[in-house]
């Protein structure tokens, strides 16, 4: 019952722990999405250029700040994307002149997120919102840090480049959208898609748990989490061009993107795939919106998640009792749940989290099987403890090691019994009464010589009464021939006899037994109260063997066997038949056999 109350709090403890998704567990689900998502073959992405102010281009064309109006030789044919924020004005005053280019050139700028009391406010996009209120599940900032008034005023477009970190402090997640002043503002990636479309403007799908999809025109439906964030595809390869060759040549693509890389002046980013700059980040948010295949982790994914955490946590619990069939499905399970997320993710882009199945159904079945480990082996010790003393020690281990042979709390079966008593005591005991101790030696080795032979012949030893031995056989363990057995052992028993009473010559002590054997049906198991039992038999049959070796004095032997020992049965032994005897207790009188010496 403690095991079972202490599995059931572990699995909901496990439980709990998910829903609580404290750092380690959602860091570790954090990097088996970034596998899943590295797996993804490599796509040369010819449609976006990026454009490095790299270390070169300072050296040849003039050290950092440029003139502002230096940036329109980098306008391409397609929509130009800059993701260098200009807050103040040029010092080369050539803010007017970079107007005029822009003024000729889709060209989106920048804005960060910002809740600084200077912030201001981007330019607005018109946004179409179904459903719910989306505000509440944005980003949110105060304001933005703008560009100086005549850049804004002739870009094409403005999109927020902020970026949201997970736990871990990496980029994985590109917002889409924010919340702004209690307004609607599209990311930097998204305003590029918009303004390719040369649309006014973009949608967004609430649903009650948070937003649901975002849509530009032209462009296929982009899934997001309730968040407004998209996962973005690392594996795109994007061609480059340091922009000191990007003026002494032509290129070609729908988008360039420019951005600083050089030493001191740019901040890079971390990502699961290293350190990028601000305008690698955009571009592979941009290719992943461009083509519509958005990595998701749907809304219910936690729910179905939960479920089946709590499911395969009970079913390893109640398998984790075997062995055989708890390490097969442990194995099922670590190998299904990787092949199932991956092959959704494959197919759907859909994420789910194998991590945290594996991890706590491992705890449960270390934990269980543990607990059974100790229960068997606190059972074997039990066994050991209640049978060493009684049973071959080959038996006991045989009974440790299959503790199923042993039926415990009583069990009816077909068995032999042998008592074996001094006749005589009384007078040997007189001899020693004045030397207790020399008595309880002599008991001591007669018991020992004779109960090594009924545990040689696979008999278990019942208990000791003063001389009296008890004995029986085919319990604990299966014995088809226990009859035999315990005949055997009463020969045995006979000879060795023998040669103890010789050792004894020397001081006049003969020692003479009577030994009775029965057999037939019985209770065998633990018997005795709550506080203190003891492996042993009940029935009549018991009773008839204790009477026979009771009868050994007045039939003149020292070996009295049933009827019921010897019928149905072939023996080699040479059995003489001694009468019938109505034992005390009993109305029918059994016949009674001997075997000769």
């Amino acid at each position: 019952m403690k095991s079972i109350i202490f599995i059931s709090v572990t699995i909901l403890s496990l439980v709990a722990l998910r829903i609580w998704n404290p750092y380690p567990v959602e860091g570790v689900k954090l990097q088996v999405f970034d596998a899943m998502i590295s797996s993804l073959p490599k796509i040369d992405e010819q449609n976006i250029l990026l454009i490095d102010i790299d270390d070169d281009s300072l050296q040849e064309l003039g050290q950092w700040p440029w003139p502002r109006e230096k940036f329109c030789d980098f306008f391409g044919p397609g929509v130009t994307g800059l993701s260098i924020l200009f807050p103040e004005a040029d010092r080369y005053e050539t803010d007017e002149a970079l107007a005029e280019c822009m003024n000729q050139s889709l060209v989106v700028v920048s804005a960060a997120g910002s809740n600084s009391s200077y912030a201001g406010k981007p330019p607005h996009v018109g946004t179409a919102s179904i459903g719910e209120d989306p505000k509440p599940f944005l980003f949110a900032y105060d304001g933005v840090l703008n560009n100086v008034e005549p850049i804004e005023r002739e870009a094409s477009g403005n999109g927020v480049t902020s970026t949201a970190p997970e736990v871990d402090g990496l980029v994985r997640r590109m917002p889409l959208i924010f919340n702004i002043a209690d307004a609607l503002y599209p990311s930097f990636a998204l305003d590029v898609l918009r303004n390719l479309a040369q649309a006014p403007s973009y949608s967004i799908k609430t649903g009650v748990s948070g937003v649901e999809a975002v849509r530009t025109s032209g462009f296929p439906i982009i899934n997001t989490d309730s968040n407004a964030r998209v996962w973005i595809n690392w594996n795109r390869d994007f061609p480059r061009v340091s922009a000191k060759d990007y003026l002494e040549s032509d290129y070609s693509g729908l988008v360039h993107l420019v951005g600083v890389t050089a030493k001191g002046a740019s901040t890079l980013v971390a990502t699961p795939d290293g350190l990028k700059a601000p305008h690698e980040i955009q571009a592979a948010a941009l290719s992943t919106l461009m083509y519509g295949s958005t990595i998701a982790r749907p809304v219910y994914a936690e729910a179905i998640e939960l479920c089946i955490i709590f499911i395969a946590l009970i079913v390893i619990a109640l398998l984790a009792s075997n062995l055989y069939s708890s390490v097969p499905a442990l194995a099922v399970l670590v190998g299904g749940s990787l092949y199932g997320a991956k092959y959704i993710f494959d197919t759907t882009f859909l994420l789910f989290d194998p991590s945290y199945l594996i991890f706590s159904a491992s705890v449960v079945w270390a934990i269980t099987s543990f607990m059974q480990f100790l229960t068997q082996y606190k059972l074997k010790q039990q066994i050991k403890k209640q049978f060493e003393h009684y049973l071959d020690p080959g038996m006991v281990a045989k009974l440790q090691k299959n503790p199923e042979l042993l039926r415990l709390g009583g069990e009816r079966r077909e068995m032999t019994f042998l008592f074996s008593d001094i006749r005589g005591f009384t007078p040997i005991s007189e001899g020693f009464k004045d030397n207790p101790e020399g008595l309880v030696e002599l008991v001591n080795r007669f018991l020992t010589n004779q109960t090594d032979i009924i545990l040689k012949h696979g008999g278990t030893v019942d208990k000791y009464m003063g001389d009296c031995i008890m004995a029986f056989w085919n319990a604990p363990l299966d014995d088809p021939k226990h009859a035999q057995h315990a005949m055997e052992a009463a020969l045995e028993m006979r000879a060795e006899l023998i040669k103890l009473n010789k050792e004894l010559e020397s001081e006049n002590i003969e020692i003479n037994t009577g030994i009775g054997i029965n057999t037939g049906p019985c209770i065998v198991g633990n018997m005795g109260s709550e506080q203190r039992f003891d492996y042993s038999v009940i029935g009549d049959a018991v009773n008839l063997a204790s009477r026979l070796e009771g009868q050994c004095k007045d039939f003149e032997t020292d070996l009295i066997i049933s009827s019921h020992t010897i019928e149905g049965e072939e023996y080699s032994f040479n059995f003489q038949r001694l009468g019938k005897v109505q034992v005390k207790g009993k109305e029918e009188s059994v016949t009674i056999y001997t075997i000769e010496k």
